[in-house]
Formats: structure tokens, C-alpha cells, sequence
């Protein structure tokens, strides 16, 4: 007798995310204006912000919660709401409980490697904002994208 094998096939369609405001983002301190909340918390926070290709906010995605001091990120974490947010570009943003916004090693070292995987996926990347208290700090403007 001879086996039968059966074959399915999915189909999707993707659908491109409206902006969730119509507000255009200009800055990294109205970036960081809106993460306010972020940086308030008691736990480092990892964070991919979708954009459209007018700069507007598509949404905001929490893609890793740490501990005190750090947070495991993952490119494929960071990505997977930009892919199906339908997203032109992205801003990853991350808080520092301690209130100190200077970038670690691993901080710039990450940013680099999320970088490289935005290049190949075809997101611009726009910014990496770390939050602390009532401080901010842009790798954009500190030329470190």
C-alpha cells in the first residue's frame, strides 16, 4: 500500500500599521519626552519604537524586561514588531534605573549589532535612547549612528 502524504499552504497578507498619532517625531528629546514613563522604572526595559516613513509612531513595543542593571535583547526580538508593524524605520530605547544615562560598553556594542541587522533588514535606524530619570541620552546625536 502506498502512503499518502497531504500538503497544506498558509496564506497571509500583511497589512501596513496606521500611525498611531499623527504627530511627526523631530527630536530625540520628544523621544525621550515620550519615554518618561520608561524611565522611571526599577528594571532595565528594552524598547523598539516603529516609525513610518513620515516619521510618525506606529507603536510602541517592550521587547525585553532585565533585572536591575540589564536587559537581554535579541535582534530577532527588536525586528519582529518592525516587520509586522509594516514599519519604514525604528528607534530602540532603553532605560537605566540608576538615573545614569551614559552608555555602557554593551550599550554601544549592541546598538552596533542592531545597526548592522536594521541595515540588512532595510529599517533605518533612527536613534537609541537611553532614559533615566529626568535625563536622556541620543547615540544619534553623539554620532555614534
Amino acid at each position: 500500500m502506498a502512503t499518502r502524504y497531504t500538503f497544506s499552504i498558509k496564506a497571509s497578507v500583511w497589512e501596513v500599521r496606521e500611525p498611531s498619532s499623527n504627530e511627526k517625531v523631530s527630536s530625540p528629546r520628544q523621544v525621550a519626552k515620550s519615554l518618561r514613563d520608561v524611565g522611571r522604572m526599577a528594571q532595565e526595559a528594552f524598547f523598539v519604537l516603529t516609525f513610518n516613513t513620515d516619521m510618525k509612531l506606529i507603536d510602541r513595543h517592550m521587547v525585553s524586561l532585565g533585572t536591575l542593571g540589564n536587559a537581554l535583547v535579541h535582534p530577532r526580538e527588536v525586528f519582529r514588531p518592525a516587520i509586522a508593524d509594516g514599519a519604514a524605520g525604528i528607534m530602540l530605547a532603553h532605560n537605566h534605573p540608576s538615573g545614569n544615562v551614559t552608555p555602557s560598553r554593551e550599550d554601544s556594542d549592541l546598538t552596533a549589532r542592531l545597526a548592522e541587522c536594521a541595515k540588512l533588514l532595510g529599517f533605518k535606524l533612527h536613534d537609541h535612547i537611553i532614559v533615566g530619570g529626568n535625563d536622556f541620552y541620543s547615540f544619534n546625536e553623539h554620532g555614534m549612528i
